[in-house]
């Protein structure tokens, strides 16, 4: 079944068309058309990076839902909805409720979790200057960015946020954001262990694989998971990720057995296959299959055990899975069984796909968040756009066209609990050493200079805070 399914996604690909693209084109709801394009090989810094011819997408905005009525809804100091209540622990956690998922807030409240990911202020030197000369301190920043972020209707701060100034900040405000922690595990050991190395947007690995097999990778994990218990009593905290965009993939089998004799992961890869009488010629692809469930099951339940010891109290988000991993079945499956909510980073698609944030739910048992998403816009003064994997449109107003777009297509799944868009501020070409997929694109809510997109914005907001609504109005349908 998963075989002829990929295929049949494949052929969409091949032809210009997504599943979702597909499906969308037979309803009179999607009326909208937005000129899109993408970055071809994008992030590169040899000058090879260019775009696809702009091609126009079929797009629906609240505007297009027929009978829905907005409306105000009250909320709760953590940002969930005082209308629906069920049992309060104190912190965040998630649960299925007549055939929806929802976050529950602290207080007890079915809460959706809305961030941008980025909230912080390093930046190259003007933009130091311009924080100074607005915000004066880099708490004065934090003040009225929280205010900004609360303004439009989000309620948290994702990935690589500046989380000391936030919990500062949270301490005295009366609209906390809910934040999140990136714990790297895999990444940090790797750091110390040696041989990991720099790709745009995500760390490289020797030939692909991580190191879950090393005996020092429990340890390492043990050690670096007391650092939770400072974050342990935080009820402002949503929740960690336990790292970034691994290649846990279908060749891994391939890559260990390709590894050095002396590597913990080639003796645990050929032990593995020498008991299935496997060898590399005689690899098949259920053999591959079979194998990415043994290391996913590997890493999770190493860092699972670490995390959930040092701090019971907060929900594991995963580790950010990208590209074709929401297509393994296999992976899906097991990562089910250590976290609470799936994050995947979700690129290379106009409107979610339909089916697989079905199938994703049915695979793992636990809801999904969407931790990386995003499109550039051509408007923007001084940004080439070639960095990064997220589309290209042509103007602010067309961002948030694609922003409404996304994001109904989520809350009509029933299965997503967030979404955390790509990023806060744009990427500036002057600031100096910068990671290679965020050197020069159009990907912030703000520009270098920290003033807001508010034609970006604008519809930001009216989805934001229609949500809870929006949610209403999908489980009625």
């Amino acid at each position: 079944m998963w075989a002829s399914r990929l295929a049949v996604v494949g052929l969409l690909l091949l032809t210009g068309l997504t599943t979702a693209q597909a499906q969308q084109l037979d309803t009179t709801e999607y009326t909208l058309r937005v000129d899109a394009k993408k970055t071809l090989n994008n992030s590169k810094i040899d000058g090879t990076a260019s775009f696809s011819p702009y091609k126009s997408y079929a797009t629906r905005n609240i505007a297009q839902l027929r009978g829905f009525k907005p409306g105000k809804t009250k909320l709760s100091k953590y940002g969930g909805r005082l209308d629906k209540r069920t049992t309060a622990t104190g912190f965040y956690y998630v649960k299925k409720v007549d055939g929806r998922w929802w976050a529950v807030d602290p207080e007890g409240y079915f809460f959706l979790h809305n961030a941008p990911n980025n909230v912080q202020a390093v930046g190259s030197e003007r933009a130091q200057q311009a924080l100074k000369e607005q915000f004066g301190d880099k708490a004065g920043w934090m003040r009225k960015t929280r205010q900004l972020l609360v303004d439009n209707g989000f309620n948290g701060a994702g990935a690589w946020s500046a989380n000391e100034e936030i919990r500062a900040e949270n301490a005295k405000a009366d609209r906390p954001l809910a934040y999140t922690v990136n714990l790297d595990f895999m990444a940090k050991y790797g750091d110390k262990r040696g041989g990991t190395y720099v790709q745009p947007g995500h760390k490289g690995y020797p030939n692909d694989v991580i190191f879950a097999f090393d005996p020092g990778f429990a340890e390492f994990c043990e050690q670096y998971a007391q650092q939770l218990t400072k974050y342990k009593d935080d009820r402002n905290l949503f929740g960690y990720f336990s790292d970034n965009e691994m290649p846990l993939l279908r060749k891994n089998l391939d890559g260990y057995l390709k590894l050095p004799q002396t590597e913990p992961g080639y003796q645990a890869a050929k032990l593995w296959a020498d008991q299935r009488g496997i060898t590399l010629e005689t690899i098949t692809d259920q053999n591959r299959q079979d194998f990415l469930a043994f290391v996913a099951d590997k890493y999770f339940s190493t860092v699972a055990r670490a995390l959930k010891k040092y701090d019971p109290n907060h929900m594991y988000l995963g580790c950010r899975f990208h590209g074709a991993q929401r297509y393994y079945p296999e992976l899906l499956t097991v990562t089910g069984k250590y976290v609470d909510v799936v994050s995947i980073n979700y690129y290379n698609n106009w409107t979610p796909e339909p089916k697989w944030v079905s199938e994703w739910e049915k695979l793992a048992q636990k809801p999904f968040i969407v931790t990386e998403w995003y499109v550039k816009g051509e408007d923007a003064p001084g940004l080439a756009n070639t960095a990064g994997a997220g589309w290209v449109v042509r103007t602010q107003a067309d961002r948030g066209k694609f922003y409404q777009n996304f994001t109904l297509g989520l809350l009509e799944s029933k299965n997503c609990v967030g979404w955390h868009w790509f990023k806060y501020q744009d990427n500036d070409p002057t600031l100096k050493g910068a990671e290679p997929s965020n050197t020069d694109a159009n990907k912030g809510i703000v520009n270098w200079s920290f003033q807001p997109y508010q034609p970006l914005l604008l519809p930001m907001r009216e989805l934001n805070q229609q949500m809870y609504r929006l949610a209403d109005y999908f489980d009625k349908q």
